[in-house]
């Protein structure tokens, strides 16, 4: 098997188990790699996005980030108790890397979604964090932000 062959195939199997955490396991079955061109690819980073409720693309893993952002979304979501989430490794694949890019019509990684939906990146998050936002955000998800247990224990 050549070399580009073997990364190919090394990178449909990372990309279908790129899950970590909720939802039952892994990525996709048959989630694959396919030219940025493709119709297909959109379709199969649509299901993967709506899959959990919570969904980010980013360098690395959440307990190995590879990138000061992504290490920085991974910390908000920890802060916010928020430990149920897919998590893709961008690093892992190529095609993964800039089709997600392509899909969000956003040039950087990493991307967070929830429920489906395009919220940004390192720096919206960081934002929502700041405001308060992400805590009603999570509610919405039925995800209670840790922050809120901590606040009334402060209160106390």
């Amino acid at each position: 098997m050549s070399a580009s062959l073997s990364r190919a195939a090394a990178a449909l199997l990372r990309w279908g188990r790129g899950a970590v955490g909720g939802g039952g396991g892994g990525g996709l079955p048959g989630v694959g790699v396919r030219a940025a061109s493709s119709g297909g690819q959109a379709e199969q980073l649509d299901a993967l996005v709506k899959k959990d409720k919570v969904v980010v693309f980013l360098k690395g893993t959440p307990e190995q980030p590879q990138c000061g952002f992504s290490n920085a979304v991974v910390q908000i979501l920890r802060l916010h108790g928020v430990r149920d989430y897919a998590a893709y490794n961008v690093l892992d694949d190529p095609e993964l890397r800039q089709g997600i890019k392509d899909y969000s019509n956003w040039p950087t990684i990493p991307q967070v979604y929830l429920n489906g939906e395009f919220v940004g990146g390192c720096d919206i998050l960081l934002q929502m964090h700041q405001n308060g936002d992400l805590v009603e955000e999570l509610k919405k998800l039925g995800i209670r932000s840790a922050l809120i247990d901590e606040k009334n224990q402060d209160s106390k």
